[in-house]
């Protein structure tokens, strides 16, 4: 198992310096897409996050494999900075380099992050009112969602920005009140 603190040391010069391609070229947007796709295909393939993680595996398949994977419609930078990766080893903190790619792009778009969980998944007008509720605390130009669905909640959400945590989820309003109870 990778150790998280380790791996965030050592995909932040990565991240940042794939955010140097990425505003030397305007392309960090694109970017971000890029990394957002494939954070997603890492984790719905376990296959493909064990390829990578293996060391065992020749530098060359891994690289025939990202030129595979990825669509045309992707950068030759982005690939490019992929085919590093594998050179130098790194290709095993993929994920982690593109999660600290997306939070420096957040931080330069004046982005949070929210994350959300819901009893049920909820509608666009619903996400809409979290994101006014989320920019009111926050102060920020926008919000991105990460929305999960978690039924023990019974009703209502829990919003976290940050070390913020809004618990409005009738599972949150009865361990309080049963906590008011027993206290009295």
């Amino acid at each position: 198992m990778k150790s998280t603190v380790a791996t965030e040391e050592i995909a932040a010069p990565y991240a940042q310096a794939l955010m140097s391609v990425a505003k030397s070229n305007s392309l960090t947007e694109a970017f971000g897409n890029d990394a957002r796709s494939l954070i997603t295909l890492l984790g719905e393939s376990k296959q493909l996050s064990d390829f990578f993680d293996n060391p065992f595996v020749q530098t060359e398949s891994k690289k025939a494999v990202i030129k595979r994977i990825l669509s045309d419609d992707t950068n030759a930078s982005f690939r490019n900075f992929l085919l590093l990766l594998v050179d130098r080893k790194r290709i095993y903190i993929l994920d982690a380099i593109c999660q600290q790619y997306l939070a420096l792009l957040r931080e330069l778009n004046q982005t949070v992050l929210a994350e959300v969980i819901s009893a049920v998944p909820l509608s666009s007008e619903q996400e809409e009112a979290v994101k006014e509720r989320v920019i009111t605390m926050t102060n920020a130009r926008e919000v991105e969602l990460s929305q999960k669905v978690d039924p023990s909640l019974i009703g209502g959400v829990i919003i976290k920005v940050g070390s913020q945590v809004i618990d409005a989820s009738l599972r949150g309003q009865l361990r309080r009140l049963s906590l008011r109870l027993t206290s009295s």
